[in-house]
């Protein structure tokens, strides 16, 4: 492998590691938002009680999560400057401004307002540290936009001009970029997939614990008074939580689908190739099919359509997806890569001099199953919402075993769809790193192969080692840490009497 290719791995490892913790951070801290305003503007002392015990149960998961997701974040703009400085050099004046307002907004925003929010417990009025954690949600979403203004300036350029005596691409309108089409498109289907990761995690850990105090309060027997605190717990604090947890999953897959949709379009129109390459469609078709399921040899992994077999498909909704007219003309990859190379030509100069046969094709294999993977991982949600609201209609509980299971294994499920998602949109972007504007300026491009650094193959060897070694540890803490905090649920409530106010635990930082 060359330079170029452990400079794309290593750039692709550590920013699906980073983007683990980032959808749970922004879902969460919402959801947790959520839960201490219902605690604060509760007048059932119980009810109180309960959101306020859960407030800080979750609370405590976040606040992990938040920690190591800003430790593996940070190396993500660093190697703008170590392995991809002729990217940075061609547009960092464009891409270096939303990366700006994320650090010196959005950053400062939910970090500080996260530390009062930790420490504030019992310092601060109710009403004003709930505006804390509030300020850390909308942080987070902030941030979240600012990081998706610079990605979509890499799917589709505008807000910039391009200077023929510098070689750069210069910053023309701030505005243009912050609302850049693709931006607008991609924000809210980020900002909903987060809340599904979040609504699956919470509905899983919520289901685990409520099945574990229903069995535990049948085995000790309702009359006695640990029978009946498991049953409490089970019935008054982590029902309402998995069935909370679910209604954040039927809202998230609510914008899901219409984001989805809308976005779909856009890149049908700004990137047919992308969009093409993920259906594999390869030859130009009235009333495109929408493929279930395609084969391919080992020479589709080169973009070769000739080797990709297609063997169920179902008529028109490809155009449909793309048009909404189920006639439409959509042209395949042989006919874009065609039109491409007329476009901007049969060769390309690499970073090193060399001059390179231009191939605008990405991946096959790689775009067509990331796609039905971001769809298809995302089904476990479907399922385990329906299934919660069953198990718990009618102020129910439940016992059952497989119904806990299925759960905790659905929690992993929309980190996966999430990464598939950027994989799609990242991969399907290939061979470029500022792919062209049909519309647009068309000097303002660049071929991955032309942003790369002058760097040794053995030095981005050594740093892709690493980092891999020293994410792994951080893998295995952030896990161990997650997962100690998770299984220590919430303390059975103390004996008390019937008019003192129950006591609640201080919240964790889980260490």
């Amino acid at each position: 492998m060359e330079a170029l290719d452990v400079a794309r791995w290593q750039f692709g490892v550590t920013t699906v590691y980073h983007f683990i913790f980032v959808p749970l951070t922004i879902g969460l801290s919402l959801l947790v938002a959520i839960m201490q305003t219902t605690a604060l503007v509760s007048k059932d002392p119980l009810k109180k009680d309960a959101w306020t015990r859960l407030t800080k149960f979750f609370g405590s998961m976040l606040i992990i999560n938040f920690g190591i997701g800003i430790a593996t974040g940070i190396v993500q703009e660093f190697q703008f400057g170590m392995n991809w400085s002729e990217y940075s050099r061609f547009v960092g004046d464009v891409f270096g401004a939303p990366l700006a307002f994320e650090g010196l907004v959005a950053f400062f925003l939910e970090s500080v307002f996260l530390g009062l929010w930790i420490f504030g417990w019992n310092r601060m009025s109710p009403r004003v540290h709930a505006v804390t954690i509030w300020l850390v949600a909308i942080g987070t979403m902030s941030s979240a936009y600012f990081i998706i203004a610079a990605n979509s300036f890499m799917q589709h350029p505008v807000g910039a001009v391009y200077n023929p005596e510098t070689g750069r691409a210069e910053l023309h309108s701030i505005i243009e970029v912050l609302t850049n089409v693709t931006t607008l498109a991609a924000f809210p289907h980020v900002i909903a997939g987060a809340w599904l990761v979040a609504g699956a995690f919470v509905t899983g850990v919520a289901a685990w614990h409520m099945v574990n105090h229903h069995n535990k309060a049948a085995t000790a027997g309702l009359e006695s008074a640990e029978g009946e605190a498991h049953a409490d717990l089970s019935r008054r604090v982590f029902r309402p939580a998995v069935r909370f947890g679910v209604l954040a999953m039927f809202v998230s897959a609510l914008v899901l689908v219409v984001t989805g949709d809308i976005q779909g379009k856009l890149m049908f129109e700004q990137q047919p190739m992308k969009m093409a390459s993920a259906e594999a469609l390869c030859s130009t078709e009235t009333g495109a099919s929408f493929s279930i399921l395609t084969v391919g040899g080992p020479n589709a992994f080169d973009a070769n359509c000739e080797d990709v077999t297609h063997l169920i498909e179902i008529p028109y909704v490809t155009s449909i997806l793309a048009t909404n007219d189920p006639n439409a003309t959509l042209m395949g990859v042989t006919d874009l890569e065609k039109q491409y190379t007329e476009r901007f030509g049969d060769t390309v100069t690499a970073v090193d001099g060399s001059t390179q046969t231009a191939d605008y094709r990405p991946n096959l294999f790689v775009t067509y199953w990331s796609f039905r993977l971001m769809i298809g991982l995302a089904a476990f949600s479907g399922i385990l919402a329906f299934w919660a609201l069953w198990v718990t209609r009618g102020g129910r509980t439940t016992g059952s075993s497989a119904f806990k299971w299925f759960a905790v294994l659905s929690i992993p499920m929309p980190f996966l769809a999430n990464s598939a998602g950027w994989i799609f949109t990242e991969m399907g972007r290939q061979p470029w790193v500022v792919a062209p504007n049909p519309t647009g300026d068309p000097t303002i491009r660049l071929m991955t192969m032309q942003g790369v650094s002058h760097n040794p193959q053995w030095m981005v060897v050594t740093s892709l080692f690493t980092f891999t070694v020293l994410y792994g540890v951080l893998m295995v803490v952030w896990f161990h840490l997650m997962r100690k905090q998770a299984l220590a649920g919430i303390a059975l409530p103390a004996p008390r009497a019937k008019d003192e106010e129950p006591e609640i635990p201080a919240i964790s930082f889980g260490y």
